[in-house]
């Protein structure tokens, strides 16, 4: 969410004129079941369309075509059935002005059938905060069924437990952030196993992935700071001046996981349950934290003074930065390039909600002991020798922040 909005009087400038062109997606971002033909378009008034990228989960393009008048876009065929896919389109107006707009959704799955939309992606290398999860495009009512033909397996071996966030959600993690140099092996043996009544598994792959250099990142939205650190000493890298959440809108505490990067995205308020308060077509450097909305981005808006001074966002953690998203070297774009999907912001401040731990990929928020209850196998972490070897593991000190934040007022987490 953006921050600082342009009121007279209180040191903040407006913001400079904003694309005209509007950009108008289908299906709704988020959406389910989406239909193979017919229901992805891209619409834009008030200017042309510049580009559209339209990519599955492991970044395969499908082809389609701008209109000739640059007023619309659509697929050239039809979608594949049970796929993951993200719709990211840029146009600009008369003046030159662009805006973007992102979505993303799945197509309807077989009849009969489910499939695992998976994170991360197969051959990505991630940070050390990135857990394994599936998404399954219908509701599992034999979880363990499912749990069991699932196996997540790092090389080297640490102990990695499952943890279900309601039917079409499982999770894996170990219990402390990845180490550095990590190589995660995810075994899918969904085929023919019954998930629900009369609806069956469809896959049987492998995926793979690679946990990069270790990152992890403290924000301090009392001091209004936010220290990278790197390595496995935790060095300090850099310290930025950031503008948090306002008292009516406080940011999250807690520990929160980089899921998405764009270079310039939209930020509407209507997306998020506040009205008319913002809408920002061109908002640069966004790293997504959170669902919900919660970002960490750039800002070209706000009175500079504000960064590393007080808290204006309606959420979002703000950087200093300069418009169009190009800029390398303003202190949003550095952070930008120095981040990878995966790297953790341990966000901290004297007061404000926590986290809810299926807000994102923010699993870490959940004590090790509660997350082991959330498989429905009951069963040893896998990479464990027992399960008491496993409670014994628990009950030392940890690198995890979950004995940070394990107070924190969310509650028991989903039932398995």
């Amino acid at each position: 969410m953006p921050d600082g909005d342009a009121v007279a009087g209180d040191g903040r400038t407006a913001p400079p004129a904003p694309s005209r062109a509007v950009l108008t997606a289908q299906p709704a971002d988020g959406a389910q079941d989406v239909q193979p033909t017919g229901a992805v378009r891209v619409g834009v008034a008030q200017g042309r369309l510049v580009s559209v990228r339209l990519a599955d989960a492991k970044g395969a393009e499908v082809p389609g075509t701008i209109s000739a008048d640059g007023g619309g876009w659509a697929p050239d065929g039809p979608l594949p059935l049970g796929t993951a896919f993200t719709l990211d389109s840029v146009a600009e107006d008369d003046q030159g002005q662009k805006a973007a707009q992102h979505s993303a959704f799945t197509t309807v799955a077989p009849t009969h059938t489910f499939v695992a939309f998976f994170t991360p992606e197969d051959g990505s290398t991630v940070g050390v905060g990135m857990p394994v999860s599936l998404r399954f495009s219908r509701p599992i009512t034999d979880r363990a069924a499912v749990e069991k033909a699932v196996q997540v397996v790092a090389d080297p071996p640490v102990p990695v437990a499952a943890h279900w966030f309601g039917g079409q959600r499982l999770d894996f993690r170990p219990q402390q952030y990845w180490a550095a140099g990590t190589k995660v092996t995810v075994t899918l043996r969904l085929k023919d196993v019954q998930g629900a009544p009369g609806e069956y598994g469809t896959q049987n792959r492998d995926l793979h992935f690679t946990v990069g250099r270790a990152q992890v990142s403290t924000v301090d939205l009392d001091a209004h700071t936010l220290t990278v650190r790197a390595g496995q000493g935790g060095k300090v890298v850099r310290v930025l001046k950031v503008s948090g959440g306002s008292r009516g809108h406080s940011t999250y505490r807690g520990v929160m996981v980089v899921s998405e990067k764009y270079k310039v995205t939209r930020m509407n308020s209507q997306t998020v349950g506040m009205g008319d308060e913002y809408d920002i077509k061109d908002v640069p450097h966004a790293m997504r934290l959170t669902t919900s909305g919660t970002f960490v981005h750039g800002n070209y808006w706000a009175d500079p003074k504000v960064f590393g001074a007080a808290n204006t966002s309606h959420g979002c953690i703000g950087l200093s930065d300069a418009k169009g998203g190009a800029s390398k070297d303003s202190p949003a774009g550095w952070l930008f390039e120095h981040t990878i999907p995966g790297d953790v912001l341990e966000v901290k401040a004297s007061s404000g909600d926590f986290v809810p731990p299926q807000n994102g990929l923010n699993g870490w928020n959940v004590p090790w002991e509660q997350w082991v209850e959330g498989s429905a196998l009951r069963r040893a972490p896998s990479g464990s020798p027992s399960a008491s070897a496993s409670a014994q593991s628990s009950a030392s000190p940890s690198a995890s922040p979950s004995a940070q934040v394990s107070a924190s007022p969310f509650g028991s987490p989903s039932a398995p």
